[in-house]
């Protein structure tokens, strides 16, 4: 006979793959996400270029879309002229429910505007430009954004440690 505990961790261990291969994050070409920098950015005559700076979007942004709840998007930014041209290369998102999470990491192409429309960040001031973390702009994609979900082996451990002990306290193991 089999016992109830590990017939779920045996449905448990064959869905847990179509989940990993069918869930993507998505967006389409042209989707607008507002950011901000996590650190302050600063370009001047000696430092006209930063590459790999990290961004967040912003909470209930006003872009056209939303990102999942806590993500980091990397990207390069360079003075040109009174703007900053800021660019991104990569993107790692957590999407947290309940004790669950799923994780999506992947290219990301897309390139700042201010709220003029134009490409690029006013924010400079003679010598120097400056973005701080609160300093919202716009990130548009320029290419759709398709990534899909990715192991999660923290999700996975919690999922037989639940089988495990059905009477313990998600909080009290933590994720």
């Amino acid at each position: 006979m089999i016992k109830t505990p590990t017939l779920l961790l045996m449905v448990a261990s064959l869905a847990l793959p179509s989940l990993a291969m069918g869930d993507t994050l998505e967006l389409p070409a042209d989707a607008q996400v507002e950011m901000e920098v996590v650190d302050d950015l600063v370009l001047d005559a000696q430092t006209p270029r930063r590459d790999d700076i990290v961004l967040r979007p912003v909470d209930g942004g006003d872009g056209s879309h939303q990102l999942p709840d806590h993500c980091v998007v990397i990207g390069d930014a360079q003075r040109d002229g009174e703007r900053i041209r800021l660019t991104t290369h990569a993107l790692t998102c957590i999407e947290a429910e309940g004790g669950d999470s799923e994780i999506y990491s992947g290219e990301l192409t897309a390139g700042a505007y201010d709220s003029d429309g134009r490409f690029g960040i006013a924010a400079c001031d003679d010598d120097q430009c400056r973005l701080a973390p609160g300093d919202s702009f716009l990130l548009t994609l320029t290419s759709p954004l398709r990534i899909e979900q990715q192991a999660n082996p923290s999700a996975e451990l919690n999922v037989e440690r639940r089988q495990a002990n059905p009477d313990q306290d998600d909080a009290a193991g933590g994720e």
